[in-house]
């Protein structure tokens, strides 16, 4: 789920996943794998992340109710 809330995010603010994977100094595959819940993030790197995209961790791990409804919105 963290992967859908990262990608939604991610192309509401413009950015390509090969800028998300610059800014967190990792490859475009390792990023993807974030995207795609292949993977978890660390905590240092989730909260890079969360600071890059102008959101709360919290958002990002889907804790809040904004995410809640941005995500049950996107459902329908």
């Amino acid at each position: 789920m963290i992967g859908d809330i990262l990608n939604k995010t991610r192309k509401s603010q413009g950015l390509t996943a090969q800028q998300m994977a610059d800014y967190l100094n990792i490859n475009l595959r390792s990023y993807r794998a974030y995207e795609s819940n292949d993977r978890q993030p660390s905590l240092q790197t989730l909260v890079k992340i969360a600071d890059k995209l102008n959101v709360s961790t919290d958002y990002l791990l889907c804790r809040t109710h904004e995410c809640d409804t941005d995500f049950l919105k996107r459902k329908t």
